[in-house]
């Protein structure tokens, strides 16, 4: 079969919308499928089925979190998160996918990458791919031996970012570098994009095509108070000018992920956190103090 034509590669680029409803609670709901950028420039979602039924996801496991789909414009295979709903009633719903556009392969599960012994132990397979450091001597990319209560800092060590997966492995790596650790992902899943945890801090990286809202960083804020934890939100696409201001307000570092994998900060609080790195009691845990 040939080569997917231009218009099925921008109807395979349009997020969908398919009505979902809870098995447990029976709540309606209507699930948009977020839109992730290919190494090519082409925006592309997950196609959803609107026929089949929604799963229940009662266990976490790494590699049932992400497809391998194919972009339709160039034929690279990206590793996206699978499309799930998170119910009120607290139920975690996977949304059904097909498979992939005409000229591509069917979407599965994302395959398991060799162990790398650069990567964060405690992030499954998250790799550091060995490219260039970033620029110790800049603020843009981060002062890497900037002095503060966690000392000299290594330099920052990046990984260049061509799918939605290595944009969360960037961030846990970066997570990593100021100080924190024991990073996973969390326990429950963002609205939108993926959350990781450690001790005392909570998460969101969103590798969307779309800006991070209000809604993004206040529904991070109000998971985090919850648990007595710091917040840190991570976007590809940046954030909207209104969540930027909401984030200032609530004090929530806003990074933005380059495509060489260094989170810039774009607020005051990311600024110091960047400077400072993990809070004393998170670095006392790292040194295996009290």
């Amino acid at each position: 079969m040939g080569a997917p034509s231009r218009r099925d590669a921008l109807e395979w680029a349009m997020p969908e919308s398919v009505p979902v409803r809870c098995p447990v609670c029976r709540r309606a709901h209507v699930y948009t499928a977020p839109a992730y950028p290919c190494a090519c420039g082409t925006p592309a979602a997950p196609r959803l089925d609107p026929a089949a039924e929604p799963a229940v996801a009662a266990h976490r496991a790494w590699e049932e979190e992400w497809l391998t789909v194919p972009c339709a414009a160039c034929g690279r295979h990206n590793h996206w998160p699978r499309p799930e709903l998170g119910c009120p009633c607290g139920t975690v719903l996977r949304v059904p996918v097909t498979g992939a556009p005409a000229g591509g392969t069917a979407a599965g599960p994302a395959p398991a990458p060799a162990a790398d012994p650069q990567a964060p132990a405690d992030v499954p397979h998250a790799r550091a791919a060995g490219h260039r450091p970033a620029d110790g001597g800049s603020r843009e990319h981060g002062d890497a031996g900037a002095p503060g209560p966690a000392g000299h800092r290594p330099p920052f060590q990046p990984r260049t970012i061509r799918t939605a997966r290595d944009a969360v492995t960037a961030a846990a790596l970066y997570l990593r570098w100021l100080g924190y650790q024991g990073i996973r992902r969390a326990d429950q899943r963002p609205p939108n994009g993926v959350g990781l945890a450690a001790r005392g801090l909570l998460a969101q990286v969103d590798p969307s095509v779309r800006p991070a809202a209000p809604r993004d960083v206040e529904c991070l804020w109000l998971t985090a108070m919850a648990e007595s934890a710091r917040c840190v939100h991570f976007s590809l696409a940046g954030h909207t000018r209104a969540a930027r201001a909401g984030a200032d307000a609530l004090g929530i570092p806003l990074f933005v992920l380059d495509l060489a994998g260094v989170p810039q900060p774009v607020n005051d609080p990311a600024e110091t956190l960047h400077v400072m790195g993990a809070p004393l009691p998170e670095r006392r845990a790292r040194d295996g103090r009290a």
